[in-house]
């Protein structure tokens, strides 16, 4: 992370709650709490509904997964895990009121 954001940020990438992809593989929520193949744009719009002020970096990549680009940063108001769940929360309510 870099220093700028250290303590005031959080990092959000699309694996972190894509229940496609094992715990191995990056995602850091239980899958029944995860969504499958998470947008850029569907974690921004979840953020922003929150209010967390998010910024999306299209030219960043996570580690174990550096072909697919893109990670959203966002206030540090909640605990990691406790905002990844929210945010995937928020995208499945918006993915149902679509359907």
């Amino acid at each position: 992370m870099s220093r700028e954001y250290r303590g005031r940020k959080t990092i959000l990438y699309p694996a972190y709650i894509d229940s496609t992809l094992s715990r191995s593989e990056g995602r850091r929520i239980p899958s029944s709490s995860a969504v499958p193949s998470p947008s850029i744009e569907e974690i921004y719009n979840a953020a922003a509904k929150l209010g967390l002020n998010p910024v999306v970096e299209n030219d960043k990549a996570y580690p174990g997964r550096w072909w697919v680009k893109g990670r959203v940063v966002v206030d540090k108001k909640y605990g990691k895990i406790d905002l990844l769940k929210k945010i995937a929360a928020e995208i499945k309510e918006s993915r149902a009121r679509k359907h």
